[in-house]
């Protein structure tokens, strides 16, 4: 068995379509979670691939280096450790797949809520790793953004209401099977010795991606009304809406603020510039006619990206994210928000057709 195995899987891992970039960190995460031979197994598995895609323990068998029981018995134990997605084939089989950033890497170590000396550690390694670089590399590789934010329930202007794909309730009725989570951003800044009010049992996975955190104990099942009210309290604490950059087939929302989350810290705190992470389809403006100046609205910006300049708050519309936390606290209607003009105007139409750009962007057809 080749002791290089972690190496050769790290650049494995690379190609996905939500890729972990390379780098002596990312070799110091697999030493700690897999021992050679599970690495080596974890090489059969496809990459150049988007996320949540599956392979069977049949087709894994075709390589002729491990028997169907062998490759069960190991791929099963990554699985149920949360170091590999598992779901069903397009033939109803048993089916594993790498994890890719975003979908279970490093989610899996902090979904649960648990806090184990192993989750610690790994709330550790993951803070080296994923440095300002590796996470701009991770998000921003592909011109077209792997997530969108979903503005919060009501900003959205009437005229403009007829896109039903930007609210969050028409997510929520596009899926069968609905699950949260705790926000890994949360519990890994918690374990780290910081601090952050606001809830943690808010992220929601639908359909697949639900099915696999039910199935592993990752999240709980809960209803679609369920998922409404996680909303409605996530909006009622300032919390930002993203969901994946598509119209259709979403596999899960995160509720996020600036104090831990990957994107909107890094955007409050402008380490990382919006469009390199995100894809923002809306600017908050200000109808001065109704504006009071009360400065409600910059109080809660998760992004500070508003400022009282003489009697009204001013955006700055290169850090603004579009997502209407400001339009519930703001006492007379002035704020809005409205379509941004520079970008493409609507969202791939499918999650596969969402991956299928972002592959070829970054040269992995």
């Amino acid at each position: 068995m080749c002791q290089d195995a972690y190496q050769r899987l790290a650049v494995h891992l690379s190609v996905l379509g939500m890729g972990l970039p390379n780098s002596k960190e990312l070799l110091a995460i697999l030493k700690e979670n897999m021992s050679l031979e599970e690495a080596e197994i974890a090489l059969l598995l496809p990459t150049r691939v988007m996320p949540l895609a599956v392979t069977s323990i049949g087709e894994l068998a075709k390589e002729g280096l491990y028997s169907e029981e062998k490759l069960e018995i190991i791929l099963e134990s990554l699985a149920d450790r949360g170091l590999l997605f598992s779901g069903t084939t397009s033939l109803g089989e048993k089916g594993y797949g790498l994890q890719q950033v975003g979908f279970g890497f490093p989610q899996t170590f902090f979904w649960s809520g648990e806090e184990t000396p192993h989750a610690r550690n790994m709330a550790n390694l993951l803070a080296k790793y994923f440095s300002r670089d590796v996470t701009r590399e991770a998000f921003g590789a592909s011109q077209t953004k792997p997530y969108r934010y979903i503005p919060v329930t009501g900003t959205i202007a009437p005229d403009q209401a007829v896109y039903p794909y930007h609210m969050m309730e028409t997510v929520i009725e596009g899926a069968k099977v609905f699950a949260v989570t705790h926000c890994p951003c949360r519990v890994q800044l918690k374990m780290r010795g910081g601090k952050c009010e606001h809830p943690e049992e808010v992220c929601l996975k639908f359909d697949d991606m639900a099915q696999y955190v039910i199935d592993r104990g990752l999240g709980k099942e809960i209803s679609g009304q369920e998922a409404l009210e996680i909303i409605r309290l996530s909006e009622e604490a300032g919390l930002v809406h993203f969901v994946d950059n598509s119209i259709e087939g979403i596999k899960h929302n995160c509720n996020c603020c600036g104090c831990a989350c990957w994107n909107v810290g890094s955007i409050k705190r402008r380490k990382i510039p919006r469009d390199v992470l995100m894809a923002t389809y809306f600017m908050r403006e200000t109808d001065k006619a109704q504006c009071s100046g009360c400065g409600n609205c910059v109080d809660v910006c998760p992004v500070a990206a508003l400022k009282i300049e003489g009697d009204y708050p001013v955006v700055d519309e290169e850090w603004c994210i579009g997502c209407g936390v400001c339009g519930p606290k703001c006492p007379t209607g002035a704020a809005k928000l409205i379509y941004r003009n520079d970008v493409e105007p609507s969202p791939p139409s499918t999650f596969t057709e969402l991956y299928t750009k972002i592959l070829a962007e970054k040269g992995l057809t």
